[in-house]
């Protein structure tokens, strides 16, 4: 059976643009689509709303076949050394979703799919996404419809927002997501624009997705479907 590949990468911005346009088009040239994750606030006071050219081409990627999921409204940690989400209750998680679909719907982004960011969504927060209208959140270690109540084990092979970075890290991930490959799984892997930047770190990415390819996975996007196939959400 052959495996299915999601690429995603997170921390977009205006600093990191030049890095996740890079590596866009590597992936162009391997005919493998990109799950652009998506905060309207981050930290040194950057606001979506003002960045006009990452805005534009976020909305030419996902023209191009790209899937936008909303990660976290401002990533600020609601306690201390804890995720956004990571342990909000239901009320409070609300607020900051809707505030968050409220500036993605302006700025043209708005999306059904949510990563919180690190992963790591409290129970509240998991509960308030359908009262939202969001229909995929994406965890750590699964993939959950929240219309259909299906949720698909898959683990995130990550380098860099929560994930190490160093050299021994970036080997044990190619060498993990080989065999995930080659077993016919689902291979997510996850790469913050940051750490694109770095050589060991991008060219870690860009081997565990030719290795992926060659045991012949399929690539694909995070989609509002229980089993997530090549479109962009």
């Amino acid at each position: 059976m052959r495996g299915q590949l999601i690429v995603s990468v997170s921390g977009i911005r205006d600093t990191t643009g030049e890095q996740a346009r890079a590596f866009a088009a590597e992936m162009d040239r391997r005919a493998v689509p990109l799950s652009l994750l998506v905060a309207p606030r981050l930290k040194g006071r950057y606001r979506l709303v003002e960045d006009a050219p990452t805005r534009k081409w976020l909305r030419a990627r996902r023209e191009h076949g790209d899937a936008i999921v909303l990660h976290g409204y401002d990533q600020a940690a609601t306690k201390r050394r804890r995720a956004e989400f990571a342990a909000l209750p239901r009320h409070e998680a609300r607020l900051r979703l809707m505030a968050a679909d409220r500036v993605m719907e302006q700025v043209g982004l708005r999306t059904r799919l949510f990563a919180a960011p690190r992963w790591n969504a409290s129970e509240g927060a998991m509960a308030a996404l359908p009262e939202v209208g969001f229909r995929l959140a994406l965890s750590l270690t699964a993939l959950h419809d929240l219309e259909r109540e299906v949720t698909q084990r898959a683990w995130v092979h990550g380098i860099g927002e929560g994930f190490r970075a160093e050299s021994w890290w970036c080997h044990a991930l190619v060498m993990s997501a080989a065999r995930t490959a080659r077993r016919g799984g689902l291979l997510r892997l996850a790469i913050s624009a940051a750490q694109l930047d770095r050589p060991g770190p991008r060219q870690a990415m860009l081997d565990a997705v030719d290795l992926a390819l060659f045991h012949s996975a399929v690539p694909g996007v995070y989609r509002c479907e229980p089993v997530p196939i090549a479109r962009a959400a």
